[in-house]
């Protein structure tokens, strides 16, 4: 039960008969008239389930875009006077979302609650709140209601916006625009004469001799080629860094939502390539698996499969997502490690690994930098405009200075194992990588 502001006002109005007649009596009776029109207005208040609650589920929207849920409430047998909280979790984002509605009997309202996600995964409805009042305005009966509802939060896809200009780098690249390549792994296109610059292991010997001229064999980019998306999930993901150089940390991001927004935007231009895009995610277990060949969307499809994923505080375990990768099949794919270019992690985790992976597959490591590293490491040497720096910049100089030397051994040292290594700003990355798998199309080395 719930009492409304009337009743401390009714108590505060018996003041008045106390002062006109001044006894112990007139406060009692007084106190009692109270808790008897309270009573009574309990009793006349229907009970809140006399309306019927239902919701429309929001479905699914990205992380940041605003989404809205709906009540369906429908009246009962007698006229309803109602205080409604639609309740969610706090990172769900609802706001307006307190109503006050009259319904006659059989009489059906609509509420709407705005929703913006602030993470992502399935934000739950946390049960509706009637109050039922009675025709006093006294008091009301409060029942809480399980009405479930969620909304499902994918990851924004932010770098979507570079998508159109890969796009045409690829048509071009497929000869839509009469461009040819040649390299490794390419497929024959077409023959031509031959003009000066062309490599003359493109010479077709057979048809120069049924011709007047030199002739060359022209290629175009194979497809078809499977591309394997490895995300790491582990504590090197759970770091927040900021998009770019300049930006503070705090209005970044984890290292985790750049990598996906990378592995989003490869994932959606190789599957325009027609290349087969399967994905792996996990640390000390693999936490998501799947084929996505021959869907619609391979973009739609890879968020709703990233869309539950967090960090996990633990190291990954890169033998059992080397076995996940294997488990596609031994044909030579493209596998794309999204994961931190951190020293003690890939010499303990990764190294002994990569031998197994670049054997059969072209192996490339795509690591969100942190340009904090770059920033404090800069803070330790004053020149000609800047201030002398303190005792604490030039340890904090020296300690980014000797990460980041560890990191270039690092990066060095996957070179030389025949890794490919896109190291990048949380903003760069998903284009660099993008531009990284258009290269090694041209190339044919896919």
């Amino acid at each position: 039960m719930v009492i409304s502001g009337r009743v401390p006002l009714l108590l505060l109005l018996g003041l008045v008969a106390v002062v006109l007649r001044p006894q112990a009596s007139t406060v009692w009776l007084w106190l009692l008239g109270v808790l008897l029109l309270v009573g009574l207005d309990r009793l006349l208040a229907p009970a809140p389930a006399q309306a019927a609650i239902s919701r429309r589920d929001p479905g699914s929207v990205r992380l940041g875009d605003p989404a809205t849920s709906e009540l369906l409430v429908v009246g009962g047998e007698r006229t309803l006077r109602l205080h409604v909280r639609d309740a969610w979790q706090p990172s769900a984002g609802a706001r307006d979302n307190r109503f006050r509605l009259r319904l006659a009997p059989g009489d059906r309202q609509r509420l709407t609650t705005p929703l913006l996600p602030r993470r992502r995964g399935d934000l739950r409805a946390g049960g509706v709140t009637v109050r039922s009042w009675g025709p006093l305005g006294l008091v009301a009966r409060q029942r809480t209601f399980d009405v479930p509802g969620a909304v499902r939060a994918l990851p924004p896809f932010e770098s979507r916006k570079h998508l159109p200009s890969r796009l045409a780098r690829l048509r071009d690249l497929d000869g839509r625009a009469a461009v040819r390549v040649r390299g490794q792994g390419t497929e024959f296109d077409s023959l031509r004469e031959y003009v000066r610059g062309d490599d003359v292991r493109s010479i077709d010997w057979r048809a120069s001799a049924r011709s007047s001229h030199v002739v060359v064999r022209t290629w175009q980019p194979e497809r078809d080629r499977r591309v394997v998306l490895v995300l790491d999930t582990s504590r090197t993901s759970a770091g927040r860094v900021a998009r770019a150089a300049g930006e503070p940390e705090t209005d970044g991001m984890p290292r985790l939502d750049a990598a996906m927004d990378s592995a989003l935007l490869l994932a959606a231009l190789a599957s325009r390539a027609g290349d087969r895009v399967d994905f792996v995610a996990g640390d000390r277990r693999v936490r998501a698996r799947q084929r996505l060949h021959g869907a619609r969307d391979v973009a739609a499809r890879l968020q709703e499969q990233m869309a539950e994923l967090d960090p996990v505080l633990v190291e990954a375990d890169w033998d059992l997502l080397a076995g996940a990768v294997q488990g596609f099949g031994r044909q030579r794919s493209l596998v794309v490690l999204l994961t931190a270019l951190e020293p003690s992690a890939i010499a303990d985790g990764l190294l002994p690994v990569l031998p197994v992976l670049t054997r059969h597959h072209r192996v490339v490591v795509a690591s969100v930098r942190d340009p904090e590293l770059s920033r404090m490491a800069a803070l330790g040497a004053a020149g000609e405009t800047t201030p002398t720096p303190s005792v604490d910049d030039v340890y904090a100089a020296a300690a980014a200075a000797h990460e980041l030397h560890r990191r270039e051994r690092v990066r060095d040292m996957l070179v030389r194992l025949g890794v490919d290594v896109v190291d990048a700003d949380a903003g760069d990355l998903p284009p660099a990588l993008a531009d990284h798998y258009l290269a090694l199309k041209a190339q044919g080395l896919l």
